[in-house]
């Protein structure tokens, strides 16, 4: 059975197929040196994947951003602040700081 093609729509209007590679690339580098398996992320990536699915045909990048954000707060500290400071485009040290304060 083939999967319907689930289209993203980024914060400019534009509307892209789904990338979960891209994603994956983005999670993979944050991780990078935590002990996490690859495994591991590929699960937590592919349930990400399917409740997007759920969704709908189409889902913002602002949500799939939300939901893996979620997910790395949960198995990694380190790995969540790395992710957030590119998704949240962290352009000062504040930034970082009032992150890692609502981990406390």
């Amino acid at each position: 059975m083939e999967r319907a093609e689930l289209k993203v729509v980024k914060k400019d209007g534009r509307r892209e197929g789904f990338d979960f590679e891209k994603i994956k690339k983005g999670v993979v580098t944050a991780c990078e040196k935590r002990s996490i398996s690859a495994e591991r992320i590929d699960k937590m990536l592919n349930n990400v994947e399917e409740k997007l699915r759920k969704i709908g045909k189409e889902v913002g990048s602002g949500l799939i951003g939300d939901m893996v954000s979620k997910k790395l707060k949960k198995m990694d500290k380190v790995a969540y602040i790395r992710f957030a400071s590119v998704y949240k485009d962290f352009t000062e040290i504040s930034d970082f700081r009032k992150e890692i304060r609502g981990l406390s």
